[in-house]
């Protein structure tokens, strides 16, 4: 990029600073332009003369242009009428949805960055504060409401898209000021009227503010807090195109990321440092939200499912687990690879990414619509209890006795993955994707009796045994009848436009193991702590990419170097980045 000063121009580069490992910004010719007496380096600044032979590190500069292109407006009409299709189709009524205002942190001036509220985006593309929206069902009139821009807040934090650039963004019917709203409402809204909202806190205010003689005299519209919640997340679902061709952003920039740590791993001293490359790439290439805390767990840290530390030096152990994904617009993407530190498997290590990779690898295959979901993980763990059988972790009982128990959920504790889009794990609807207890699957108790929601779902012993059984009855009655708690109705199937994870893993986290399987005589007879005691170190490995249910299968969106493509990308390094040698793109 350039800049002008005084009629001379100045030329801004990023290249790598090999004595510190770090990207610096390159002024070209700035000796000239600030006078021979100017100490650029006291500014932080490195000046190197203008060179068109400048070496370049092989995926600084994204090649696909195609992330920045237009993809027109955001489909919010399409989606509001995904939304009525849900609710039965009623005739009239006017669902109304607030989003979020900017968040503060208690007792404090400062909060965290703002988040808008998904299914609010979902119906609006806005994702900026202070927003609500209404549809008129019976007029198919889709209102986006704004605030109005405070000059004295726009002197602190800028404005806020105007009427006109946010309607150029969403097709919306019409975009208004939110000081028109409650007008709006009372103009609408009847004693015959149902007014649909997510909740009953979300319900407006429609007592008329100022006029208090009628008070007494109003009747406001039917209430439906029940119904909107549902519809909007069955709606949610299957992906509109938009919604896929965003989702695809995300993962191409995620996976290009990906790479990038791959380049530098073997140069790198911290998992900081991993963290760090992730997401800076991300942020300069116009991604800088992510869809999750990075995770990039080395040595037994890749054993914590959600461990987000990422403070650990990396000499000493054998791998790393990268899980990482960012957003674009507002959608998700989740990506996890697991690779040796110093590009090479240890035996222990490449045994069990070896396994992990046929889990994949053979429930990916099994993808297309109409496959009930559950029945791949099961796939996975039935695979993960044959190899680690082979490897002598498993032992003392047939492979259908091991898997029949539960036991393997030691070794492979989560669900096999989840849905993607507005949130990293998204909404699966009216459905159930895996599991039919709703115990584990929306948290874990801890000592205080809270629950914590959790990225992936936690699948017990207990919980696969249920599965396996279900399985063995083989029948789409049962299945379709299984037992999972309101709201859900029964196991859900792929279709065609879902986008879903596959994300198998094996995982030796030593506290759970031994308090829950080894102390548990009916799984401990299955496990070979002689062999155990060889893996520990290992950690954890799991492989996950994002896949689109296709017409006919699938298509894999992710494109993260792994298995040999990865090794080579490691060894190889990048130029100019500890003598190694280009990587490719």
């Amino acid at each position: 990029m350039a800049n002008t000063d005084q009629g001379h121009e100045i030329h801004y580069d990023l290249i790598e600073d090999d004595e510190f490992d770090i990207v610096n910004i390159v002024v070209e010719g700035l000796d000239e332009t600030l006078g021979a007496s100017a100490s650029p380096r006291s500014a932080g600044l490195e000046v190197k003369p203008p060179s068109s032979s400048q070496p370049r590190i092989p995926g600084r500069q994204l090649s696909q242009k195609w992330l920045h292109e237009k993809l027109g407006k955001y489909p919010a009409k399409t989606h509001v009428q995904k939304v009525v299709e849900e609710l039965d189709a009623p005739k009239s009524g006017i669902i109304y949805l607030r989003g979020f205002d900017e968040p503060l942190y208690p007792y404090s001036d400062q909060g965290p960055p703002f988040r808008q509220q998904r299914h609010f985006f979902y119906l609006s593309g806005a994702d900026f504060p202070g927003c609500s929206v209404t549809y008129d069902i019976s007029r198919q009139d889709l209102i986006l409401w704004i605030r109005r821009n405070d000059p004295r807040l726009s002197l602190w934090y800028g404005t806020t898209p105007s009427v006109e650039e946010t309607k150029s963004k969403s097709d919306v019917c019409d975009v208004r000021y939110v000081d028109d709203l409650t007008k709006y409402l009372h103009a609408n809204l009847t004693p015959d009227t149902t007014l649909f909202v997510l909740h009953p806190d979300q319900t407006p205010k429609l007592e008329p503010p100022s006029s208090l003689n009628l008070r007494h005299r109003f009747r406001g519209p039917k209430i439906d807090s029940t119904s909107l919640l549902p519809a909007i997340e069955a709606a949610r679902v299957i992906k509109t195109p938009h919604e896929i061709s965003l989702i695809r952003r995300a993962v191409s920039l995620t996976s290009h990321a990906h790479k990038m740590v791959l380049q530098r791993i073997k140069h790198l001293s911290n998992e900081r440092e991993a963290h760090a490359v992730f997401e800076g790439f991300c942020i300069s290439q116009g991604a800088p939200h992510q869809s999750y805390a990075v995770i990039a767990a080395s040595g037994p840290n890749a054993s914590t499912l959600h461990y987000d530390a990422n403070d650990q030096p990396l000499e000493g152990r054998q791998t790393m687990l990268l899980d990482a994904g960012c957003e674009w617009g507002c959608y998700a993407s989740d990506v996890t690879r697991t690779f040796p530190l110093n590009g090479k498997w240890t035996k222990e290590g490449e045994e069990i990414n070896k396994v992990v990779e046929r889990m994949q690898r053979e429930c990916i295959d099994a993808i297309r619509p109409g496959r009930l979901y559950y029945k791949l993980h099961l796939v996975a763990c039935l695979i993960a209890v044959e190899e680690l059988m082979k490897l002598g972790i498993l032992h003392g009982g047939t492979r259908t006795e091991i898997l029949a128990k539960g036991t393997v959920a030691a070794f492979f504790p989560h669900g096999l993955g989840h849905h993607v889009g507005l949130e990293v794990h998204d909404v699966s609807g009216r459905e159930r994707l895996l599991l039919s207890s709703g115990l584990h699957s929306q948290g874990v108790t801890g000592i205080s009796g809270s629950r914590r929601r959790m990225k992936r779902e936690q699948v017990t012993p207990e919980d696969l045994a249920a599965m396996y059984r279900e399985a063995m009855m083989d029948t789409d009655e049962v299945e379709q009848k299984a037992v999972v708690p309101p709201p859900y109705k029964g196991r859900q199937r792929l279709r065609e436009n879902m986008v879903v994870t596959i994300e198998p893993g094996i995982y030796f986290h030593r506290p759970y193991i031994q308090s829950f399987f080894l102390s548990n005589p009916a799984h401990a007879q299955y496990i070979n702590t002689k062999v155990l005691d060889k893996y520990w170190d290992v950690g954890g490995v799991r492989i996950e990419d994002c896949i689109l249910v296709t017409k006919d299968g699938y298509e894999n969106l992710t494109t993260a170097p792994k298995g040999k493509e990865a090794l080579k990308i490691i060894n190889a390094g990048v130029p100019g980045f500890g003598g190694g040698q280009p990587g490719g793109n």
